[in-house]
């Protein structure tokens, strides 16, 4: 495993993140990057890069950002890219409406809206677990709006709600509860430190974080799962390269879900990691890293 991924805070070091980070995320709190309108919503995110555009799309656990999710992932995908990671709206430090209504419409509406403010016609899509589905999803209704797409420990397709993920969107707020789920994410338990733990804690009581956290994925959670399946229908149309990656012991989504995804969509390949949970991109960073920039290289229509 990549050595960067021993550290919890900042993956990289400091003198790395100095030469390809945007100044405002070089602070006290590097989850906070530049802010954009996307759909009405002031929407924060974090860039990095030249070169074509890949847009990050984050999971749904608590406390979650664009920056715990790709802190490892955006510095390598930015030699060859640019690279955007959006706080999702309901996550992070983007705004939370009081009225709005979590659903996958909302998502795709907020996403492309997010793409319009950057004024992007096109970009990469790269989605863990809840972003993979919604990256999916997107792809499916607006196809002109993605170029290759990375769906990885991806929703999406059909599946019986596991008790990693109920846990997940069941959390309660405490650093022995935050330290239970990383167990959960984890194959390697050496990732699963207290300190992780007391960082995700935090994140997690952000002003409104749980509010909105809790709100998004009510009992009974298999509605959840089934809310963000794309049917096999829309599937089996998209015409994107797709690169579907998973970890054979994934306790939160099931590898049959991939599985799944890769025999549905055409032009897609599938990779699976041996001992390996949801956090791919943690747990193999290196590996993850090198796979993606070399699958997201190839010609938009190769």
């Amino acid at each position: 495993m990549d050595a960067r991924a021993a550290d919890p805070q900042y993956g990289t070091r400091a003198d790395t993140w100095g030469t390809l980070w945007h100044s405002e995320v070089m602070s006290s709190r590097p989850e906070i990057g530049t802010s954009v309108i996307a759909n009405g919503i002031v929407t924060n995110y974090l860039t990095a890069g030249a070169g074509d555009p890949v847009v990050l799309i984050h999971g749904s656990g608590p406390g979650v950002s664009a920056y715990s999710n790709w802190r490892l992932t955006l510095p390598a995908l930015a030699e060859d890219f640019t690279v955007y990671a959006p706080d999702v709206v309901g996550f992070g430090f983007t705004d939370r409406p009081s009225d709005i209504v979590y659903s996958m419409d909302t998502w795709v509406e907020h996403l492309i809206g997010f793409l319009d403010a950057l004024g992007l016609p096109q970009a990469h899509f790269v989605g863990n677990s809840f972003g993979g589905g919604l990256a999916l999803r997107t792809a499916a209704i607006h196809p002109d709006r993605v170029g290759h797409l990375v769906l990885m420990g991806s929703v999406g397709a059909p599946f019986t709600l596991t008790s990693g993920l109920d846990a997940i969107w069941g959390y309660q707020p405490s650093v022995v509860n935050m330290r239970a789920l990383l167990d959960v994410f984890a194959y390697n338990k050496n990732i699963a430190t207290e300190e992780l733990a007391e960082l995700r804690y935090h994140a997690s009581i952000e002003t409104g974080v749980q509010e909105a956290f809790s709100a998004m994925f009510p009992a009974p959670r298999q509605d959840s799962v089934d809310a963000m399946v794309t049917d096999d229908a829309l599937l089996c149309q998209l015409p994107h390269r797709t690169l579907v990656i998973h970890g054979r012991e994934d306790e939160v989504i099931p590898v049959t879900c991939s599985q799944h995804l890769a025999s549905v969509i055409p032009n897609s390949q599938l990779h699976i990691f041996g001992k390996c949970g949801h956090w791919t991109q943690i747990e193999y960073t290196a590996e993850f890293n090198a796979l993606v920039r070399n699958f997201l290289g190839q010609t938009l229509n190769g």
